[in-house]
């Protein structure tokens, strides 16, 4: 999560940096180049290194004490992930600051980054960073998977688990599915531009397809969306019914609302390409799923409010970000349902219209969410509240740069100013509304530096926040705030959807499993019945070389020449095979395995 933030926050300067330049007309802030280096650097960490992995992150951290157990099933793969995903943002960066910055979109549109158009190393750099991210993200889909369907408390039955969890696992599964597809089409690209290898997979020429790029990518970056939305969807449905003191209405219907969206998103990648040379018929049908799509997040929307008009609210900090959400992604979800028409998307397609809707969709369908997030569980990693006061100066000055900086790229777009341009001239009028754009960019940016003064002096000096300061009734807090590094001694059962509210004052916990080593229960998938003891892992290096040699065969391999990768793979493979070697033996028997009122 940590990791994430700093990332977001440097591709939030290079957002300035694009802001400063189109601030005014023919400015010279930027030469072509280096605009083009921090737009694409810019997206891909945004999409990439912090919108995936911070909700990854959230996941990894709260499902183990939301289903009531010691840790994720494999520790050993979230460090590895962890550190594969660190390598890939320290290349990204790194390469920037190299002047080897990618410099062809986030999107790396082919052929304008096939080896003819982008000679160097730039996007050899970008499209290994994407397959070492997504390597990482894969692996921690699923570690939370099996933590979810293996080691919830005794009683929690799939239809009592929390929204929270429902959403990682429904996003977890979305991963596995959707980011195959990038992987496979950053390998093809790199294979295509290694001189070694010179395929021509992309190649018209050579009988090579470019709109095959744009299919493999956007069937991925469509479910991204919802991939980032379901699980910040996931914290609303958490926040909420600590926040108005009732259980979320319509609880089934939330769940089935995420289930849905992730199945109708793998059908509407093509919305991203009504301007290439699709059927109709077949851009019809896509325009048709881009509209059914609204229906479960409209479902969503509805029981939220429904759980605000039924129960007391409290109008806190998590609150507030809350209500901001429902605001701002309201508007982006109306203009989603306009670029759904392919008579419209055609029209203002590659504009500034679109820039205003993918950060109203994203930002408002994540940021919003996220901060609410920060600010419910700080009190958990901390045991302290985030002041009060920088607190609603980070969401006004958010609220009001979000609305100050995109409302007007809105109009921009309408008025024909194009996506991906570095400068315009004086005559377009475009002159007043990027600069109001940009005085917003700065308010956001002081925006998340009150929030970041909030959390450095909150950590120290914050007020004490006690074991359950918000009073809800998921088992995050049902342990101390901070917890231990083990969660919970005893791990307890649950009795409904809400245990803390629900469960009987004589409930039973889990005694037996040891406490001199890293031990947890493993259940049965459906009714979470006690099925065996399970030995967790100890603290190892193997995870992280294994990572390093990851990113030393993509890197090595994918940018300089391909024996790297298989000197990389022979070493992945020895350390391997110590890593599973030395593993110790998991314990199966319930010997001793008893309830204790």
């Amino acid at each position: 999560i940590i990791t994430a933030m700093c990332f977001f926050t440097l591709a939030g300067i290079l957002a300035l940096a694009m802001r400063i330049q189109l601030a005014v007309p023919s400015n010279h802030f930027l030469n072509p180049d280096r605009y083009n280096q921090f737009f694409t650097t810019h997206g891909t960490a945004m999409m990439f290194l912090f919108a995936v992995p911070v909700m990854e992150g959230f996941g990894l951290y709260l499902v183990p004490l939301l289903v009531g157990t010691r840790n994720v099933a494999f520790p050993k793969l979230m460090t590895f992930s962890y550190f594969v995903y660190l390598s890939a943002g320290l290349a990204l960066f790194l390469g920037l600051v190299c002047d080897m910055g990618p410099d062809v979109g986030w999107f790396a549109y082919t052929p304008l980054s096939g080896p003819s158009f982008s000679p160097g190393h730039r996007v050899d750099l970008w499209s290994q960073m994407v397959t070492l991210v997504e390597i990482s993200t894969l692996a921690s889909a699923v570690d939370i998977i099996t933590t979810i369907f293996k080691m919830r408390a005794p009683g929690m039955s799939l239809n009592r688990m929390p929204i929270f969890v429902w959403s990682q696992l429904v996003t977890s599964w979305m991963i596995i599915f959707a980011m195959p597809s990038v992987m496979l089409c950053s390998t093809m690209l790199s294979t295509d531009r290694l001189t070694h290898i010179g395929t021509h997979i992309y190649n018209q020429a050579e009988g090579g397809d470019h709109l095959l790029w744009q299919h493999l990518f956007w069937f991925f970056a469509h479910p991204e969306v919802y991939i980032i939305f379901i699980p910040a969807a996931g914290f609303v449905s958490a926040i909420l019914p600590a926040m108005t003191r009732r259980k979320i209405f319509g609880y089934t219907a939330v769940v089935l609302s995420n289930v849905a969206t992730a199945f109708i998103g793998f059908g509407v990648w093509v919305h991203h390409m009504f301007v290439t040379p699709v059927p109709e018929l077949g851009a019809g049908m896509f325009t048709a799923a881009s509209l059914m799509i609204v229906i479960p997040t409209g479902v969503q929307m509805f029981c939220w409010i429904a759980t605000i008009w039924g129960g007391r609210p409290q109008w806190k900090l998590p609150f507030l970000w809350v209500i901001g959400f429902i605001a701002v992604f309201l508007i982006g979800g109306l203009s989603g349902v306009m670029l759904a028409s392919t008579n419209i998307d055609s029209q203002v397609h590659d504009t500034m219209f679109v820039v205003a809707h993918l950060h109203y969709v994203l930002i408002g369908g994540s940021v919003f969410p996220l901060f609410a997030a920060f600010y419910y569980w700080f009190p958990k990693w901390t045991g302290r509240y985030l002041g009060s006061g920088l607190g609603h100066a980070n969401f006004w000055l958010m609220f009001i740069g979000f609305n100050l900086t995109f409302w007007p790229l809105h109009h921009l777009g309408l008025h024909g100013m194009t996506r991906r341009v570095y400068t315009y001239l004086p005559e377009t009028g475009w002159g007043p509304l990027n600069f109001i754009a940009t005085i917003g960019a700065f308010t956001i940016a002081l925006s998340v530096l009150c929030f970041m003064i909030n959390v450095i002096a909150s950590r120290k000096r914050g007020m004490l926040a006690g074991t359950n300061p918000w009073g809800a009734g998921t088992f995050e807090w049902a342990t101390s705030s901070p917890p231990a590094n083990y969660n919970f001694v005893h791990p307890p059962t649950c009795q409904g959807r809400e245990p803390i509210w629900e469960n009987q004052p004589d409930a039973a916990i889990v005694t037996g499993l040891r406490t001199d080593i890293r031990q947890a229960l493993s259940t049965t998938t459906l009714d979470a019945a006690p099925h065996h003891r399970y030995d967790l892992a100890r603290s190892s290096i193997h995870p992280f070389l294994v990572a390093a040699a990851t990113a030393y065969a993509l890197l090595g391999g994918g940018i300089f020449h391909p024996r790297h990768a298989v000197y990389a793979l022979i070493l992945a493979t020895i350390l391997l095979w110590i890593w599973f070697w030395t593993s110790e033996k998991k314990q199966r028997g319930i010997a001793n395995l008893t309830w204790s009122k």
